[in-house]
C-alpha cells in the first residue's frame, strides 16, 4: 500500500501513519518527472483548508497516475468540512482519478486567525479522533466503498466561503517576526512550498500554501499573525519535528 500525504503540523501525517503502508510526502515528489504509481492499494491524505483542498494536492493529482485495485482519500479538518470532499471527488474525477473510498476526519483546528489553540486542545477528547481513525482504518482494511456526501447547506456554505478563504500567495509576507527569532532556519525547512529563506534573515516569497507550518513549528515561537487568536502552537503529539522536516524540506 502506498499513501501520499500533505501535512503541516502533523494531523494528516499522523492519520497516514495510523493507516500504514509506504508513506510518501507529496511536496517531495510533486515536481518529479514520473508520477506513475502502481500498487494493490493507493491512498491520499491531506488537510482541508478553507473548505477546499491544498493547492499542492491539486497540482499533484493533475500530474499523478495511479494503478491500483483499491483507492481512498481522507481529508482532515478541525471545524467544518463543508462540501470539501464532495468537491474533491468531482475535481479528482476531472483529473482522471476515481476513489473507491472518500471520507473526512475531524481533528484539532489550528487556524490561528479564528481559533485559540489552547481551547481547541481542550475540545480534542470530545472529538473521539482515535475512535474515528480506527473506523477509517477498518474501512480501508475491508475495502469498503464510500462516496463523499454533503448537505445542501454545506454545499452553499462552501460555495460562498471557499473562494474567499484560501490565503493569497503573498500571505506569509504579512507574518510578524519578533526578537525571539535566532535564524535557525526551521521555518524554511518545514515549508512545503519552498516559500521561506533564512540565510542571514528570514524572507518570505509569494508562493505560500497557507499551511501555517512555519507559524506552529518555530521552536522560539517567533512567527506571528497580526490577527491571531492565540500565541500557543500545535504539533501532533504522534509526529516529530524531524518527521515534518523530512516531509516538507525541499532544499
Amino acid at each position: 500500500m502506498h499513501i501520499f500525504y500533505f501535512t503541516a503540523t502533523g494531523n494528516s501525517l499522523a492519520t497516514a501513519k495510523s493507516i500504514g503502508g509506504a508513506l510518501i510526502s507529496i511536496p517531495q515528489v510533486v515536481d518529479s518527472g514520473d508520477l506513475h504509481y502502481k500498487d494493490d492499494i493507493i491512498g491520499i491524505v491531506f488537510p482541508i483548508y478553507g473548505l477546499g483542498i491544498p493547492k499542492m494536492v491539486h497540482r499533484f493529482l493533475s500530474k499523478a497516475k495511479f494503478e491500483a485495485g483499491y483507492t481512498f482519500a481522507i481529508g482532515t479538518y478541525g471545524n467544518l468540512s463543508g462540501a470539501a470532499m464532495l468537491n474533491f471527488q468531482k475535481q479528482a474525477g476531472k483529473l482522471g482519478h476515481s476513489f473507491d473510498y472518500v471520507n473526512d476526519l475531524l481533528m484539532l483546528d489550528n487556524y490561528l486567525p479564528m481559533f485559540e489553540t489552547g481551547n481547541e486542545m481542550e475540545k480534542l477528547p470530545k472529538k473521539n479522533v482515535g475512535e474515528k481513525t480506527a473506523q477509517i482504518v477498518e474501512d480501508i482494511r475491508k475495502r469498503r466503498h464510500m462516496e463523499a456526501k454533503a448537505s445542501l447547506g454545506a454545499r452553499a456554505l462552501t460555495a460562498v466561503l471557499n473562494p474567499i478563504m484560501p490565503p493569497s500567495k503573498k500571505a506569509a509576507q504579512k507574518y510578524i517576526i519578533n526578537e525571539q527569532c535566532n535564524k535557525c532556519g526551521i521555518c524554511a525547512q518545514v515549508c512545503p512550498a519552498k516559500n521561506i529563506t533564512a540565510a542571514g534573515k528570514v524572507d518570505f516569497r509569494d508562493q505560500c500554501e497557507g499551511c501555517s507550518a512555519c507559524l506552529h513549528l518555530c521552536p522560539k515561537n517567533a512567527l506571528h499573525l497580526k490577527n491571531e487568536k492565540s500565541n500557543k502552537r500545535w504539533r501532533h503529539p504522534d509526529v516529530s519535528l524531524k518527521e515534518l522536516i523530512e516531509a516538507n524540506d525541499r532544499g
